[in-house]
């Protein structure tokens, strides 16, 4: 007979509890798999964010409601409705809520790792992305403030139009740099190309890292040694230049992007020498 693997949500390897919702989890290999009991008035926005951090969940979420009705809100404005029966998969980016008196209760095969690690402040594998913009003290001297400041809002406003479609989480604003945080660092590298495009179109030139490392999360901010490395890589860059770790070189090859060998770096305050590379011109 073949390895089989049984737990069940009724003994769990894992509580999280937020007001008004509890999650089962259990852990079977590489899955995870939790059982959501919404409790009738709970909302995301009102009950999770408080200790979560951030304007929306930001979580993707997979699964199967077993019953009740879950609503979900979109910054759109559009609202969805699942209700028994119903498999989902709800993209980041959402306000939920419990639809009438009755609670929801939802089996979730997707997210559940990151949710965890939300509850509990516990550290988790991303892939960071850091941009700043070249020489933009001379740029803004040129420009004056209120010129710069426009050109600023309008660049950030497209940046988070690319972010919304890499999947990536702004975790906060640098000045005239970003930060954010993607789940892979193929998608991080891709969107950081795009990013590349809209400084170009507006006409700023960016240095750009990409790093992947293991960071703590608290509330909507990102924290630990691995933040400190994205800063440097993106520090080394030159103009126009999207520089990457040996690590997320070697975990986004399959995806097909290519990369040109820019050797060993001392960065600053940082251990040891690092090998870094160029996302290649397309």
């Amino acid at each position: 007979m073949a390895d089989v693997l049984r737990k069940s949500v009724d003994t769990p390897d894992e509580v999280v509890d937020f007001p008004n919702v509890r999650t089962d989890i259990v852990h079977l290999g590489d899955m995870t798999v939790g059982r959501f009991v919404n409790q009738p008035g709970w909302r995301w926005s009102t009950d999770n964010r408080p200790t979560v951090g951030g304007e929306l969940c930001q979580i993707r979420h997979v699964g199967f409601i077993i019953s009740g009705q879950l609503g979900v809100d979109f910054p759109d404005g559009s609202s969805v409705v699942f209700r028994p029966g119903d498999v989902f998969d709800i993209p980041p980016g959402h306000d939920g809520y419990t639809v009438g008196d009755e609670p929801v209760v939802q089996l979730e095969w997707g997210g559940l790792r990151r949710w965890a690690g939300y509850s509990s402040r516990s550290r988790v594998l991303v892939t960071l992305l850091f941009t700043d913009v070249v020489s933009s003290t001379e740029a803004a001297v040129r420009a004056g403030d209120g010129a710069w400041n426009d050109l600023l809002s309008q660049y950030f406003e497209a940046v988070r139009e690319e972010l919304g479609r890499f999947g990536g989480r702004e975790v906060k604003t640098t000045g005239d740099g970003i930060l954010v945080t993607f789940d892979g660092p193929a998608r991080a590298i891709q969107c950081a190309a795009a990013i590349r495009r809209l400084a170009h179109e507006h006409g700023l030139q960016l240095r750009v890292g990409v790093h992947v490392g293991e960071v703590e999360l608290i509330g909507d901010d990102v924290r630990g040694v691995a933040v400190h490395e994205a800063a440097r890589i993106m520090a080394a860059a030159g103009p126009d230049e999207i520089l990457v770790s040996d690590l997320t070189r070697i975990l986004a090859g399959p995806a097909g992007l290519a990369f040109e060998d820019r050797g060993m770096h001392t960065l600053k305050g940082l251990d040891g020498e690092w090998r870094l590379a160029a996302l290649a011109e397309a």
